[in-house]
């Protein structure tokens, strides 16, 4: 940080591009050059799309950029799961092929850093951004290391001015990505570490009661959340001591009413970039309510494989994509999130049990995207619904009270952020209420710290 505070602006660019190629060689070197083939193939590419004005050129200089990134994920996340479930298939019509394993090593970060570069070369393609015509600028937007491996996938119109011009350090910004970091390893150490075990257990059952399942998903919910959001905070934490603004890609999710209002709140830079450059890529809502609701769920299925080469995320993408359409086709096109709107104390209320409701609804979904196989999701709903037979109680092991300190607070924390609006509301606190509530952060922190870590989750996307 030093360094980096001495250095002038060109010079804190080449800083940052080396230490996120170490960074990312840290996992795997090999696997550098894959983000090297992509950056290199979409700088050349939006160069020379920019300077073309034939429509059948630029055209074709797109799929060349969308064979490349897309040729990539194909091989290394999606070749071994097609290749198992045609022989899958083959063997359901009664034939029988010699078995083969393909030992594929998944990059991490490939499906994030894939579509980031592709969305520098749409645009340009739709000319709603001009080319760089410095490669290592490029490059430092391809790889730049705090939200290389799991996001938010930032757009070049965002991310790549703040590269190119000289940034203001500030101790506003250095205190404000000091709390973001620490909120976010709160989120990920205390409560979804300390949550994993819990999950694990009935996830991995053999004969599960109802409420052990419903128990361990409700948790699995907190943890996924937990986990991905944590990862997200730390980012735009580190980022914002560098200088830079990421952007927002969670806004208290779970305070939803409804599906289009969930997938506003939740990995929104995810679903604004499904939304962008695949949903009105295939029509969008134009061509009535049918093209609407194919549109719909065609995009969220490919958004529930993006998630994982396996079936059960196919499936979570289209129940998302189900609820969609049917909210759409119940209810029609909703507004903005909630988050700062005042209300009655009886609206208040009511919004409480809608929230409440519709958790139950998202919860069912995390379910599908929790399980390790079909037969799973047959078995867990048919106990959910009583058609399975299934044990009484509870045996789900307990969560360690440093996870259930930390719901209690991010509860407390996302509560405050949606009532008032603004994500910085502890900023005006007095001096003396704000270093009490860094504290007790700082305590929870060291308090939940003793549990066993895992990796992030979504670092197998």
């Amino acid at each position: 940080m030093l360094a980096y505070v001495l250095l002038p602006h060109k010079a804190q660019n080449r800083m940052l591009l080396v230490a996120s190629y170490v960074f990312y060689s840290a996992w795997d070197w090999r696997f550098l050059s894959l983000i090297l083939l992509s950056t290199v193939v979409d700088y050349f590419v939006g160069l020379r799309m920019e300077r073309e004005t034939q429509q059948i050129r630029r055209k074709q200089l797109l799929w060349m950029s969308l064979a490349v990134n897309l040729g990539m994920l194909a091989i290394f996340k999606y070749l071994g799961f097609f290749a198992d479930s045609f022989q899958d298939l083959i063997g359901s019509l009664g034939y029988e092929i010699d078995p083969f394993t393909l030992s594929i090593v998944l990059p991490v970060g490939i499906s994030f850093y894939t579509f980031q570069t592709l969305s520098y070369t749409i645009d340009i393609y739709r000319r709603d951004l001009k080319a760089t015509t410095d490669f290592f600028d490029f490059a430092l937007f391809v790889a730049f290391f705090p939200q290389l491996v799991a996001g938010p996938i930032e757009r070049a119109k965002n991310l790549l001015p703040n590269i190119a011009m000289p940034r203001v350090l500030s101790w506003e910004a250095l205190s404000r990505g000091a709390v973001l970091c620490l909120i976010g390893l709160i989120k990920k150490i205390v409560i979804a570490d300390g949550l994993a075990p819990s999950v694990d257990a009935i996830y991995s059952s053999p004969d599960p009661s109802r409420l052990d399942i419903i128990f361990a998903t409700w948790l699995f919910a907190i943890q996924i959340y937990c986990d991905f959001s944590g990862y997200t905070d730390i980012a735009r934490g580190v980022s914002k001591m560098l200088g830079f603004r990421l952007m927002r890609n969670f806004a208290q999710p779970y305070f939803a009413t409804s599906p289009q209002e969930f997938w506003r709140r939740w990995h929104i830079s995810l679903s604004t970039w499904l939304r962008d450059y695949l949903y009105i890529s295939l029509g969008g809502n134009r061509g009535g309510p049918r093209k609407t609701y194919r549109n719909l769920m065609a995009t969220m299925v490919l958004g529930g494989l993006w998630h994982g080469a396996a079936w059960n995320f196919v499936a979570w993408g289209a129940y998302q994509g189900g609820l969609l359409a049917l909210h759409r086709m119940v209810v029609g096109r909703m507004g903005e999130t909630g988050e700062g709107v005042r209300r009655t104390l009886l609206a208040w209320g009511l919004r409480v049990l809608t929230i409440a409701a519709f958790f139950q609804v998202v919860c069912y979904g995390w379910l599908l995207f929790r399980a390790g196989s079909f037969g799973q999701i047959t078995d867990f709903t048919g106990r959910l619904i009583g058609l399975t037979a299934a044990p009484a109680g509870l045996s789900i092991p307990a969560p360690p009270l440093a996870a259930l300190l930390g719901i209690a607070f991010l509860l407390f924390w996302d509560a405050l952020i949606e009532i008032s609006g603004n994500v910085q509301f502890y900023a005006r606190w007095p001096v003396a209420v704000r270093g009490a509530l860094y504290a007790g952060m700082i305590y929870l922190l060291a308090f939940g710290a003793t549990t066993a870590t895992s990796a992030f989750i979504y670092f197998q996307f």
